[in-house]
Formats: structure tokens, sequence, C-alpha cells
């Protein structure tokens, strides 16, 4: 049974709240000025299916190009890095997304590292450059999750630089992608914010057979397995309007998440606009025995669930 609970909302931090309330006040008064003349990128954006259940497909479009220079980064990364410098991601882990996003509102991103030979990363922050929240994740692994394979979708505002500051053992490190997307901090949701609101904090786990897993091997510390998890929220932007008043929808994301197998963390995520609506997270772990794997979520309106489902596989 899902349990459902309220508490006080959290942001995403102090690190990053004071740059990111001035990026969304920005395009707030931008997306008023677009409300005198009618919906616009809007149109731009075809919605797929929100079911969640089909893998994410990245890395059969075309792989954008490496990072580009640009002066919003330069504006950033002091905010973000503070004065660590991370060196090059090569041969630890690489981030892949299109280059030309099919749908800006959920542009796949692939997260992975070669081997288990490469250095654990324990941290990392997904960062969108061009958005008015650029941090759209803080994320923790576990050892489980050695080597990283994770995959996500994530909301794209305009053609924009997506990196991966990665922390490991021997210290920070970068990589990330130009992707050519536009409008998806404001594209419309899928579904009735009745509807929505309706089936929110529903969680659906999904795991793969063994031999079509493509990270499936043993390792000394057991088998590894991939999974997916699938949460029914609308993960509202604040800049998507309702489809039917024309009204601004206010933000109400999930900015918590962690998933556990048995006392084990697998992964947790300080989340924002930028995490597509209905988000679905497919990974990687090496199991550890426990049947059951453990889902606590948190919103910005205060409430919380838990569930715990069976590792159980379909196929």
């Amino acid at each position: 049974m899902t349990r459902s609970t309220t508490k006080s909302s959290s942001g995403l931090g102090t690190a990053t709240a004071g740059f990111a309330a001035q990026r969304l006040t920005t395009l707030t008064a931008l997306a008023l000025l677009l409300a005198v003349s009618g919906p616009a990128l809007a149109e731009d954006s075809a919605k797929t299916s929100s079911s969640g259940t089909q893998a994410l497909a990245a890395k059969a479009d075309p792989v954008a190009p490496p990072l580009q220079p640009g002066s919003t980064w330069d504006d950033l990364k002091a905010d973000i890095l503070g004065k660590v410098m991370p060196k090059e991601a090569d041969g630890i882990v690489s981030l892949e997304a299109p280059y030309r996003a099919n749908d800006a509102a959920t542009v796949p991103i692939v997260l992975s590292q070669p081997s288990a030979a490469a250095p654990r990363i324990q941290s990392a922050k997904l960062i969108i450059d061009e958005n008015p929240a650029p941090v759209a994740g803080t994320f923790t692994f576990g050892p489980a999750m050695h080597p990283l394979n994770m995959e996500l979708r994530v909301r794209v505002n305009q053609y924009s630089n997506v990196r991966l500051i990665a922390e490991t053992d021997q210290g920070p490190v970068m990589t990330g992608r130009f992707v050519k997307a536009s409008g998806g901090c404001s594209a419309p949701a899928t579904r009735d914010p009745q509807l929505a609101l309706s089936t929110m904090g529903e969680i659906r786990v999904r795991s793969f057979p063994k031999a079509e897993a493509a990270a499936a091997m043993s390792t000394p510390d057991g088998q590894r397995r991939e999974t997916q998890v699938m949460i029914r929220h609308p993960n509202y932007s604040g800049l998507q309007r309702d489809q039917i008043t024309q009204l601004f929808i206010a933000a109400h994301f999930i900015d918590k998440l962690t998933v556990y197998q048995g006392d084990d963390l697998l992964f947790s995520m300080e989340g924002g606009i930028s995490i597509s609506e209905n988000p679905v997270f497919r990974f990687s772990y090496t199991d550890n025995g426990t049947p059951d794997l453990t889902i606590h979520m948190e919103d910005t309106e205060g409430n919380s669930w838990d569930k715990t489902l069976p590792k159980q596989v379909e196929g």
C-alpha cells in the first residue's frame, strides 16, 4: 500500500537556490509576454506516452556533439562548483543525448561508465545550462550502482549544453553534450490537471530479464540487475498553462526521491523543474539478495509517499 503524509516543502538547496530563482523570474516574465499573443512554444512539442514502460531511446538517436563554449556556463559555474575545477571525464563516465530532441519536454539522457574498473561515482549533478533552474538534479549513488548505468528524461528549454559533474574518489570530473531542443519547460502537460492529481504518487517497478539486461554480469559482490522505476507526478515547472483557463499552473514537482534495496541505498535525488512529467528512471545495480525495493518520494507541496515493491522479473 502507498502511504501518503504531509510535511513542510523543501527546495533545491541553498547552493543553487539564488540563481535558480532569478532565472525562474526572468522566464516567468517572458511567459507573461507570450500570454498576450497566445500559446507559442507549446505547439512544438508532441507529447509521448506517459506510461513510462518503454526503455528510453537516447542511444538510438544521432549522438549530440560535445559541450560547446558559452557565456551562460561562465556565469553559472562559480555558483555550482565554487573553486572546484573538474577534470575531463574521458574513460570514467559518459553522458549521451540526442543531437536534436523529438520532444523537448522528454529528452532522454543516458549516464554510463565503461566498466567496473572505472572510479566509483559517489554523487553527481545534472546541469542544463539554459534552463530557468539549471540544476536538474543532484544524485547520490550507493556502492551497488557501480558501474553507473542510468537513464532518465529531462526538459530542455532552449538549445543548451547538458552536463554531468560527477564526484569520484579521484576527484570531480565533467562531461556532457550539446542538445538542440526548445520549449520543454513551458510545453503543456499531457494530462488534465485534475486527472494528474488523482493518480499522483503512484509508483511502479519493472525489472528486466537478466539475459536482456545490457549490464547483466556477475561481480564479486553479486548479480547485476536492470530495473525501471516509474512514477506518476505532473512535475509542473511553473511555466506551463492550463489548456482550458490559459492560467499558469504553479510549480509542483518531486524534490526528493530515494530508492533502497533492503537497507542499502541505490540512489537518491534532489530534483527540480527540469525532470520530466511522470519521471522514469532505468538503472543497473548489483543485487544484494533482498527481495524488495523500497522507494520514498516527496514533493514541493509537502506530500510524501513510501512504497515497497518486489524485484520481480517480467518476460
